[in-house]
């Protein structure tokens, strides 16, 4: 059995189990888990390795690109502003960005961007992700840019454009850039390693991520002029992006976050225990409650699938199996990366991993892990 380091109090022996037999059977590269309940970590591990060569170990301070759960902290950011009755949910974007209100933008509102249903869910072509790295012209771009579908009718999986939305109101508020803002605002005062914006000295500990499987048949019979496809080819880009200077420098709020499991559970604690942590409040229960305010519960338009979304996260539904219903918020990103935030047992629970694997909302590995952590709350 593969050797892991950390913590792991006995009820959640599964959850090691498993950890140290998918690394050992080769399944998993490296990764790291951790679960806190009631603030405190009661799971803090991790194993394998965080080179593709298997020549430097996943070490307690290896962190990772996280993809999407990335947005989970650019929500909190935004709900630390509502929090602060700085930001409305059901203001006009424009009140904040009066250049956003262009092109029948005028009446999207804050929380139809939290909850992916602005109609702004890529950018039109032709687009590179060079040009998304430059996150002023890029979110100038979307604030220019007409609506995909009637805003605030569907959800569309806002893939990248969730971050400069979402970044661009708290510039507007704040003054501060969303890299900063999260650092000084919630990464800082919760000792979380997390970071919208790597700088150069960090570089060293970064796992880089294993590209999933190409599969052709991913777009395969799409319309070329629908959601999903303008969606994920605007911009189209592979994980190898990840691997540049250039993109873990960006702070691209949707998707270049660097942390690993410790650090996104620790930051999410913040929700599961009624928002304090160690002494250090950022939200209310009442904004808290926002997160659970229905949105959307019917097919996105990008994802193809049954979604439910909040205000700033996901909720449980049918396409997310391994997760059981309740007071449960979550997100993923792409490969399989994790972040479950349950209120009712007060329980954060995450895992980050460098092999990504295939699945439109967790790997089979996240379902492992998940299931066997929630089991041991019980």
């Amino acid at each position: 059995m593969a050797d892991l380091g950390g913590v792991c109090d006995g009820r959640f022996a599964e959850v090691a189990a498993r950890l140290s037999e998918n690394l050992d059977a080769g399944a998993e590269l490296g990764a790291s888990i951790a679960v806190m309940t009631d603030g405190e970590p009661v799971v803090d591990l991790w194993g394998g390795w965080a080179d593709q060569g298997r020549t430097v170990p996943w070490r307690r301070d290896t962190i990772t690109n996280v993809w999407s759960c990335t947005k989970t902290v650019t929500s909190l950011a935004a709900l630390l502003l509502v929090e602060r009755e700085l930001l409305d949910v059901d203001a006009p974007v424009a009140r904040y960005w009066p250049e956003f209100a262009a092109r029948g933008k005028e009446g999207v509102l804050v929380r139809h961007v939290l909850s992916h249903t602005s109609g702004v869910s890529g950018w039109d072509r032709p687009v590179t992700v060079a040009d998304v790295r430059d996150v002023p012209a890029a979110t100038a771009r979307l604030g220019a840019q007409a609506p995909w579908w009637p805003p605030g009718t569907a959800s569309g999986y806002h893939l990248l454009t969730y971050g400069h939305l979402v970044g661009e109101l708290v510039r507007r508020i704040d003054g501060r850039g969303l890299g900063r803002f999260v650092a000084e605002e919630i990464a800082g005062p919760l000792g979380a390693d997390f970071h919208i914006g790597l700088a150069d000295c960090e570089f060293g500990r970064v796992a880089d991520v294993v590209p999933p499987p190409f599969r052709s048949s991913d777009l395969a019979g799409a319309d070329r002029d629908g959601v999903a496809m303008r969606t994920f080819t605007g911009p189209l880009g592979g994980a190898e992006e990840s691997w540049r200077p250039e993109w873990r420098r960006a702070e691209i709020g949707a998707a270049s976050g660097h942390g690993n499991a410790r650090s996104l559970a620790r930051i999410h604690s913040v929700i599961a225990c009624g928002g304090t942590l160690d002494g250090v409040r950022l939200l209310s229960p009442r904004t808290i409650d926002l997160i659970f305010r229905q949105q959307t519960d019917e097919p996105d338009l990008a994802l193809g699938t049954h979604l439910r979304f909040g205000i700033g996260f996901g909720l449980p539904s049918p396409a997310v199996p391994y997760l059981p219903p309740g007071r449960i918020c979550f997100w993923t990103g792409w490969g399989g990366s994790v972040i479950v935030i349950d209120t009712e047992r007060r329980a954060a629970i995450s895992y980050v991993m460098n092999t990504m694997g295939t699945g439109l909302l967790g790997s089979d590995w996240t379902a492992q892990y998940v299931k066997a952590a929630l089991a041991a709350l019980d």
